[in-house]
C-alpha cells in the first residue's frame, strides 16, 4: 500500500507526522506523495481539507483518515495517543471504505470565457466585492427569487456542520446526496423579499446564481478565497465524485454533533 501524510505544520503535528511514516515504513508500506492510495492528515479539519484539495484529481482511487492534535474535529477522528493503533490498522487490516456527497461549482463568464470548476469539501460561498450581493436565484432552470443581502452560503451535508450551521442551516447527515443554501443577512421588507430559509436540494437539483449588477464576486471553495470578475453565472449541484475515509472502526455522525456542540 502506499501512502502519504499531510501535517498541520505545528511542531506537535510535524513529530507526530514523522513518527507514523516511520512507523508505516517499518511495516513495509510505500510513501509516495504522488499516487497514494491512503493520506493520513494531521492536524484538525483545516489539514484534512487541504489534503482533500491537493488529491482531489485522484478522489476515486485515494482514502482519507485523520488524526487530531487540537480539538476534536469532523473529519479527524483519532487522537495523537492511538497513532500505535492506527498504524497496526492500516498496515494489517482492510479498511472500510465511507463515501460523503461533494459540491461541484461552475463560474461562467460574460463574452465566451473558458468556465471554470472546482469541488468543495464543506462550502461554497458568493459575496460582493463590494456592498450588497443581488443575484438571481434559479432552481432546476427556474427563477425562484432576487437575493439581496450580504452573501449566500452552499453546503455539503459533511460542511452543514461548520458556516452553514452558524448562518442557521440545517445540519445533514452526510449519507444524503444533497447540498443545501442559506442566506447571509438577507433584506426583508415591503420591497424585497427572499424565501428566509434554508433550501435543501437533492442531487438531482441544479442551483445557479446570475448576477443582477456587478459582474465581480469573492467566491471562497472551502479555505480558499477567490476574486472572480465578468461572471454571468454561478452552478452548484452535488458532484459526480465523491470523497473516500477510510474507516477501520465506527465513527457515529450524530455522536461527533452531540460531542461537537451538546456536550459540556
Amino acid at each position: 500500500m502506499k501512502f502519504a501524510i499531510t501535517s498541520k505544520g505545528d511542531s506537535k503535528s510535524n513529530t507526530l507526522m514523522h513518527k507514523m511514516r516511520t512507523y508505516l515504513l517499518d511495516f513495509e508500506l510505500t510513501y509516495d506523495e504522488e499516487e497514494p492510495d491512503i493520506v493520513i492528515s494531521v492536524g484538525g479539519d483545516g489539514t484534512l481539507l487541504y489534503a482533500f484539495h491537493r488529491y482531489s484529481s485522484r478522489l476515486d482511487k485515494t482514502a482519507f483518515v485523520g488524526i487530531h492534535t487540537g480539538h476534536l474535529g469532523f473529519y479527524a477522528d483519532w487522537v495523537p495517543e492511538e497513532i500505535e493503533k492506527l498504524v497496526i490498522a492500516i498496515a494489517k487490516t482492510p479498511y472500510q471504505v465511507i463515501e460523503y456527497p461533494l459540491l461541484e461549482v461552475i463560474i461562467r463568464y460574460q463574452h465566451g470565457g473558458k468556465e471554470t470548476r472546482y469541488l468543495a469539501l464543506n462550502e461554497s460561498t458568493v459575496k460582493a466585492v463590494e456592498g450588497t450581493l443581488v443575484m438571481d436565484v434559479e432552481i432546476r432552470g427556474q427563477h425562484f427569487e432576487r437575493f439581496r443581502g450580504d452573501g449566500l452560503c452552499v453546503s455539503t451535508p459533511s460542511g452543514s456542520t461548520a458556516y452553514n450551521k452558524a448562518l442557521g442551516g440545517a445540519i445533514l447527515h452526510p449519507s444524503l446526496p444533497a447540498i443545501q443554501l442559506a442566506e447571509m443577512a438577507s433584506i426583508n421588507n415591503k420591497v424585497f423579499r427572499t424565501v428566509g430559509s434554508p433550501l435543501v436540494l437533492p442531487a438531482h437539483h441544479t442551483c445557479m446564481l446570475k448576477p443582477v449588477n456587478e459582474p465581480d464576486f469573492q467566491i471562497t471553495i472551502d479555505h480558499l478565497t477567490l476574486l472572480h470578475k465578468d461572471v454571468k453565472s454561478i452552478q452548484f449541484r452535488v458532484a459526480d465524485e465523491k470523497i473516500r475515509f477510510a474507516r477501520f472502526r465506527p465513527f457515529p455522525f450524530w455522536k461527533r454533533v452531540h460531542d461537537s456542540f451538546v456536550a459540556d
